[in-house]
């Protein structure tokens, strides 16, 4: 519209101090108000003072709704050129003075001036926060100062609105004149004032349902003056028979529309700025909402499909009325609550096919509903059982844009604008695409990332064992943490075995490296150091057959181990080392700790180095701790200080295991710089008393199956555990009577140990394991392992170096 440039011809806000009548090239004079919390007048222009004709004395320090006409405004529909009888300025500034509105309002207006004359206004209404006395900033310009007698337009359409980002040089202008019109402030709180100015939107002029002009310099809207040289260049050209000059072949009307693109494509890249700084998607799905509200929207609702709350993945193929969807996020400018108990976040619902929404979700594609009527309200809220959410619908505008990305729909935002706000339009609707497509991305870079996560986690926790706390003479604390860098998973694990005699071995490993490919080594090098540990391998010859498949699988990854066996009978720790930290050793007599000084060793996969095997003598009470580098080292520091830190917060008394392994993770990972995961076991070491253990040797001879059961009965007696006497003489006998079967020698060993269980071994040279089979009626063999596995609490075999041990353990009765 050609009408539309000649009023948009970049006003000035530094004309509001009233200094001027009409307006220079570029300038509109403004009349600036600013209202405190009380409701009073707390600065009044002398544009002010022309306009609403009362002195700035009698202005200051009375209230605003005294002064500012606030009621009887004009229909939306009113030419705003017609005569017309409505005084005031509208009920959206009457709900900015009351303090019911959160964001920028503007209106229009006809006011009787002081004289006969009516006046034509606009206005903006700037609701102010913070730890100062203003609550508003109200600007108001008369309209007639944009008219020049060389102009030959009529004002039909025209109405104040907000630009939706500042960032053009106009602003900056206004950050620097805006403080001169407010000289009754200080320049903190005019500071203060501009900056929200400058958030909450700019003053513009509405000439179209799509086009606005910004009312401030520079804004690529052609000046009066600009103009007046085209023209006058154009008609030298036309007396001269010349082509036009090619600047003036577009129609002004397209200056409007390039002002209006620009203004959102600024907004677009302002918000696309604010989102996807993190890879969290509940932190991308709260930037999305707030990146909108208030300066594009009022209300702004995200779901998001159950899949991708989930972390899963989803069908192919376009949603529909039994998919799920999830309210994920709910960003409003009404008041506190109003929302909260209707339609909470964190609600899941399907949504019917004759809904917006599902339109949306089917298509992909934006819905936009000028205002909601009664009838649209109640065929939403149908779905909400015993919640009427009309009355926070009902008459706003609203936009539905999807959420996708790789065509595929991932949720959807609902937005919606209050009903004194301006409706949304085809332009917003095209807006809201752009925004819902750059967000849908963030949001499904955050998806994929997520899930990701996940299955690094799971693949990670299905790799590290669950460890019994207690075990033969000893308790036992675990911790594990993952790594700080982005694919968390690692190859850090620890681990422990049951082995014969009441010994359990503890295991801590590290495979260099990070990702999936350690965290797949990790687990094989596991699942082998367990493997060998039940055949009872000494801790050195362990690690060399360990060394050797690490080879076998491939030269790229090593791993460092450490394998420690302790024996609670015998007070004896065995210890081999592959490349690893020491251990911490605390002793309970005195609370002294040192590191363990043990044969490093190399790396398993490096192959060709021998490993060495050293025996530590133990008391009761004392604690062993083996973690993993990831624990001590920090990048930029010698890892002497993370050793002897580790040392000194291993020896601070604590009240639990867990308490302890909670004191070093405080001790140790609050320093900084930590990158790699951490695994951490502790071990307490109780021992077995010997009077908890008895032992015999029988000869391989078929009367010493009842010599076998009658010293475990008198045993038991002894103990005070009698009850046990009947199943526990039932199942020696069929183990020593295996063992006299098929030993090769006359060697025979019978052991009971009484700890937390009851546990009953028989060690002989046989290295074939005994195996449970099924008996039937007329079979000689295969009924004694059926009698023990079903008497006892727990039972198995498990070769030795010598042979094999059958053992069984019964549950002690409480007492």
């Amino acid at each position: 519209m050609d009408h539309g440039t000649e009023a948009g011809e970049a006003p000035s806000p530094g004309a509001g101090n009233g200094a001027t009548d009409h307006a220079d090239a570029g300038r509109i004079p403004l009349a600036v108000v600013v209202v405190d919390r009380d409701g009073l007048v707390s600065h009044w222009s002398s544009g002010a003072r022309r306009m609403f004709g009362v002195p700035k004395e009698e202005a200051l320090g009375r209230q605003a709704v005294d002064l500012l006409p606030v009621s009887g405004a004009l229909p939306e529909d009113t030419p705003f050129g017609s005569r017309a009888t409505y005084d005031g300025l509208g009920p959206g500034l009457e709900s900015s003075l009351d303090g019911h509105l959160s964001y920028p309002a503007a209106g229009r207006a006809r006011l009787t001036a002081a004289g006969p004359e009516r006046i034509d206004v606009l206005w903006w209404a700037y609701p102010l926060v913070g730890p100062g006395p203003e609550r508003l900033l109200v600007l108001a310009a008369d309209a007639a100062a944009m008219r020049h007698e060389d102009d030959d337009v009529s004002f039909e359409r025209i109405a104040p609105g907000f630009a939706l980002h500042t960032d053009f040089p106009g602003a900056e202008e206004l950050a620097r004149r805006l403080p001169d019109i407010l000289p009754s402030m200080s320049v903190g709180d005019s500071a203060r004032v501009v900056s929200q100015v400058l958030e909450l939107g700019y003053p513009v002029l509405e000439f179209s349902q799509n086009d606005r002009v910004p009312v401030t310099p520079d804004w690529g809207v052609p000046r009066r003056a600009e103009r007046k040289a085209r023209r006058e260049r154009a008609a030298r050209a036309e007396a001269r028979g010349a082509p036009l000059p090619g600047d003036l072949t577009d129609d002004e009307g397209e200056d409007l529309e390039y002002a209006a693109v620009r203004e959102r494509l600024e907004f677009l890249n302002e918000v696309s700025g604010r989102i996807g700084t993190s890879l969290d998607l509940s932190r991308t799905i709260v930037e999305v909402s707030r990146a909108v509200v208030p300066r594009f929207t009022d209300v702004a609702g995200t779901y998001l499909r159950e899949q991708v709350v989930a972390g899963e993945g989803f069908p192919d193929g376009v949603p529909d009325t039994t998919t799920m969807w999830h309210r994920v996020a709910l960003e409003h400018t009404d008041e506190p609550g109003r929302w909260d108990d209707v339609v909470p976040v964190g609600e899941a619902m399907p949504f019917p096919a004759h809904t917006p929404f599902f339109q949306c979700m089917t298509t992909g594609e934006p819905v936009l509903v000028p205002r909601i009527s009664e009838r649209m309200g109640h065929m939403i809220a149908a779905q909400f059982e015993k919640r009427d959410i009309r009355p926070l619908i009902t008459g706003r505008s609203m936009l539905v844009v999807p959420l996708k990305a790789r065509n595929v729909v991932l949720g959807f935002m609902i937005l919606l604008r209050h009903p004194e706000r301006v409706e949304f339009n085809d332009m917003d609707r095209v807006t809201g695409a752009e925004l819902a497509a750059r967000a849908g991305l963030v949001l499904d870079n955050a998806r994929m990332y997520t899930y990701q996560e996940s299955v690094a986690e799971t693949l990670q926790d299905s790799m590290l064992p669950t460890i019994e706390p207690r075990m033969a003479g000893c308790d036992i604390a675990t911790r594990y943490l993952p790594g700080t860098l982005l694919g968390r998973v690692g190859g850090d694990w620890f681990d422990s075995v049951k082995l014969p005699g009441s010994r359990t071995a503890l295991v801590v490993g590290d495979v260099m490296g990070h990702g999936l490919n350690s965290a797949a080594m990790m687990g094989q090098l596991r699942t082998a150091v367990q493997t060998m540990a039940a055949l009872d391998l000494p801790p050195a010859q362990l690690l060399r057959n360990l060394d050797d498949l690490a080879q076998r699988l491939g030269d790229t990854y090593l791993a460092t181990c450490l394998y420690a066996v302790y024996d609670p009978i015998a007070g004896m720790l065995h210890l081999a080392n592959a490349g690893h930290i020491p251990p911490v050793l605390v002793r309970a007599a005195d609370g002294r700790s040192e590191l363990l000084d043990l044969p490093t060793g190399a790396p398993v996969g490096v192959g060709g180095v021998p490993f060495e095997a050293v025996r530590v003598r133990v008391r009761p009470g004392d604690r062993l701790v083996m973690c993993t580098d990831g624990l001590v080292e920090v990048r930029g520091e010698d890892i002497g200080v993370g050793l002897a830190t580790l040392c000194e917060s291993a020896a601070h008394p604590a009240a639990s295991m867990d308490h302890a392994c909670d004191t070093i993770i405080r001790a140790l990972n609050t320093r900084g710089g930590r990158k790699d995961d951490v695994a951490l076991l502790m071990a307490r070491l109780n021992g077995i008393a010997p009077e908890d253990v008895a032992e015999w040797r029988l000869a391989l001879d078929p009367v010493e199956v009842a010599r076998a059961r009658a010293v475990v009965r008198e045993q038991l007696h002894e103990w005070g555990l009698a009850g046990l006497a009947d199943n526990a003489e039932l199942m020696v006998g069929e183990l020593v009577t295996n063992a006299v079967r098929h030993a090769q020698s006359r060697r025979i060993e019978l052991r009971l140990v009484r700890g937390d269980t009851l546990l009953c071994e028989v060690d002989d040279d046989d290295p074939t394991l005994p195996v449970l089979l099924g008996a039937g009626p007329g079979d000689e063999f295969g009924r004694g392992l059926g009698l023990v596995s079903a008497l006892s609490r727990e039972w198995g075999a498990s070769r030795t170096g010598a042979g094999k041990t059958a053992w069984f353990e019964l549950t002690l009765p409480r007492g």
